[in-house]
């Protein structure tokens, strides 16, 4: 990095200080650890030479040396391939029109919740407002390290049971929405695109942007004839950027189709086929009769909804890494 000419190269040189800065914040947590044990080690020697009661201390510095670890433990397991890359967050509601869409929103909420409380930035790429309430479609890209290998546990039909809103008979009602995560790709990742295979068209934005994108034809979708896959990006002013940031996407998302076709072959993401199938949840957000949030894959339970709902999702985090063991390849 003292190299004159490391700049010379903007997108290696980010690449290479995030790089540095995650090993400085390993090496100063471990620096802290190291601390803590002196500590610790410095009370119970007092403890056995004075009549006074370190028991306080001792006790204050275990917690806090048993929680630093407990987090580098958590972040020894993301060892995945794209675990430090940022985050493409996609949310879309199942059936049920403004019920789901009314979820997809509450998870929006909660998302965004979570990433800002992680210091990570949250950029809106596509957003399609529902009919009555809620949203039809959101794209999120949240920036910042590891933020892929924290959320790829959130991939998944997530189902909310409730008293609706809109239901003036006071009805109970099931609603379900499913969350897409995948990473951002580097710009020298190469994946085989034929344009030919590209249906690309161009329209007004009308999502959550500002009235700034709604004056041209700025934003972008594109169809990938092959795969049917379509994306879109409605963010930026620029034609040309939004069509950048969705060719990123579908870079990201044939990755991972390739990815997993190769692992259905070995006979490994079986089960992941499965947990990520529509109708088949990830996890239960129960409002009524009682309060209770359920993953279902890992067992993890929370009562408190309010808690999760306002962006803390550590206890689901941290339940789906422990239960995996190792990252995955996705």
């Amino acid at each position: 990095m003292s190299d004159p000419s490391f700049w010379n190269d903007s997108e290696n040189a980010r690449k290479v200080s995030r790089r540095v800065k995650r090993i400085k914040d390993r090496i100063a947590l471990l620096d802290k650890l190291k601390e803590n044990i002196e500590e610790i080690e410095l009370y119970m020697e007092l403890a056995g030479e004075e009549e006074e009661d370190f028991s306080d201390e001792i006790k204050d510095n275990l917690n806090s040396l048993e929680n630093k670890i407990e987090n580098l433990e958590l972040k020894t397991r993301l060892n995945g391939k794209y675990d430090d890359h940022n985050a493409i967050l996609s949310i879309h509601p199942g059936a049920g029109g403004t019920e789901s869409q009314d979820w997809a929103e509450m998870l929006l909420r909660m998302y965004t919740r979570w990433a800002e409380s992680n210091d990570y930035e949250v950029e809106v790429l596509d957003f399609l407002v529902g009919e009555e309430a809620g949203v039809k479609s959101v794209t999120l890209l949240i920036s910042g390290d590891y933020s892929f290998g924290y959320l790829k546990g959130e991939k998944g039909v997530h189902r909310l049971v409730r008293i609706s809103p809109f239901d003036s008979s006071g009805r109970r009602h099931t609603s379900f929405a499913s969350v897409d995560i995948l990473p951002e790709l580097d710009e020298n990742v190469e994946i085989n695109i034929d344009e030919k295979d590209l249906k690309i068209e161009t329209y007004r934005a009308s999502g959550a942007g500002g009235q700034h994108v709604n004056k041209t034809d700025s934003a972008v979708r594109i169809t990938h004839t092959p795969s049917g896959t379509i994306v879109q990006c409605q963010n930026e002013r620029s034609q040309h950027k939004n069509k950048k940031m969705a060719m990123k996407i579908l870079g990201s998302r044939l990755l991972e189709m390739q990815e997993e076709a190769q692992a259905e072959k070995l006979h490994e993401l079986r089960s992941n086929h499965k947990e990520i199938a529509w109708g088949s949840q990830i996890r239960s957000y129960v409002f009524h009769p009682y309060n209770m949030i359920k993953d279902h894959r890992t067992g993890v339970e929370e009562g408190n909804v309010k808690k999760v709902m306002d962006g803390n999702l550590s206890v689901f985090i941290e339940g789906y890494l422990k239960e995996k063991g190792e990252g995955s390849s996705l």
